[in-house]
């Protein structure tokens, strides 16, 4: 863990100038509103985060050539838009912590914290209206598209064991990659950047996304509660059937004469089991955890997530060599080190 607290140390002291404006509109926006609204986003505000997404768009418009009041704005506007969508999610899942914290929907109720949400949607688009860009608001309306369609197909999915890698894989693009790429999408175009360096930036954010998704996958199964601020397998007991655990099933457990078919049944029937009751009551935790352990799908799933690290770095040869470039280029691993 050391070269990753070192490395997004590096990462964040580049643009954290311009984060500490980040939270100043932050705030100004939350200070605004009505009280319920003002005293929900002050909440989630002062919940922390890594403002990671603010971050990957200040770091590209530099990367890009451009630094200035918009990169501040959209930098809110993407940090308002990701917490509306924690919001939702928590309500969708009955989720009772975040971030160590009680959720907004454990405090507030349902009604107020999907209210919330919306505020927090409303106020973000009304904040990047103010850029009078309609390249910008394209790249808003379509991640934003993307995000609730990936929330109607995982309500879709809910306690289906039979999901694919490309489901997965899907799920995992529209629920969090495609806000990675519009953030540095977004940098671009704010330096006016060519088509090719655009798209360039934006497969960087894709492949970096994939990446974060994944290792939040795997931090599931492999971190302590402390670490995530929430229940570890909370997925599972949601219903949710993520990339390690479709990679274990396809594996199977090994038997003594080296065949997996028995296996395969059995944890088909052990994740079956969680499914069907929604929490660990006739399975232990720690069966699912082996699992995943003994199949090699942690081991599977670390490799691709370190494959969509290197892929987007590699989209990152199309821009001139800067101290941003250099700084996009170590966030890769920052996700893959991250443990929470």
């Amino acid at each position: 863990m050391a070269f990753a607290v070192q490395t997004v140390k590096g990462i964040f002291d580049l643009v954290r100038d311009d984060l500490s404006l980040v939270e100043q509109e932050l705030a100004a926006q939350s200070g605004s509103a009505i009280e319920p609204a003002a005293q929900i986003a002050g909440y989630l505000r002062e919940g922390g985060g890594k403002r990671l997404r603010p971050a990957l768009l200040l770091l590209a418009a530099g990367a890009a050539g451009y630094r200035g009041p918009s990169a501040i704005r959209l930098g809110a506007v993407v940090e308002m838009i990701h917490s509306a969508t924690l919001v939702h999610d928590d309500v969708i899942d009955g989720a009772e912590t975040r971030r160590g914290r009680p959720s907004t929907n454990a405090r507030w109720g349902n009604h107020m914290s999907v209210l919330a949400g919306d505020w927090l949607y409303m106020q973000s688009f009304e904040m990047a209206l103010r850029e009078r860009n309609f390249a910008i608001l394209d790249i808003l309306i379509g991640l934003t598209q993307n995000m609730v369609e990936g929330e109607l197909l995982q309500l879709m999915h809910m306690g289906k064991i039979d999901l694919t890698e490309s489901d997965a894989t899907e799920l995992a693009y529209r629920k969090t990659a495609c806000l990675f790429s519009g953030c540095t999408r977004l940098g671009a175009v704010l330096a006016r950047q060519s088509q090719r360096g655009e798209e360039a930036l934006a497969e960087y954010g894709r492949n970096a996304g994939l990446a974060f998704q994944l290792v939040d996958d795997l931090l599931d199964f492999t971190a302590s509660h402390e670490q995530l601020g929430k229940p570890v397998l909370s997925d599972l007991k949601e219903g949710k059937v993520t990339l390690p655990l479709i990679f274990a099933l396809q594996n199977g457990l090994p038997r003594a004469d080296g065949e997996n078919k028995n296996g395969s049944a059995e944890g088909r029937r052990l994740v079956a089991k969680v499914l069907e009751e929604r929490g660990f009551l006739s399975v232990r935790p720690e069966q699912i955890t082996q699992l995943v352990r003994e199949t090699g799908a942690l081991d599977r799933a670390t490799a691709l997530a370190r494959d969509y690290a290197s892929r987007a770095k590699a989209a990152l040869d199309e821009l001139p060599d800067t101290e941003y470039r250099r700084a996009l280029l170590c966030v890769p691993d920052f996700i893959l080190e991250r443990d929470n």
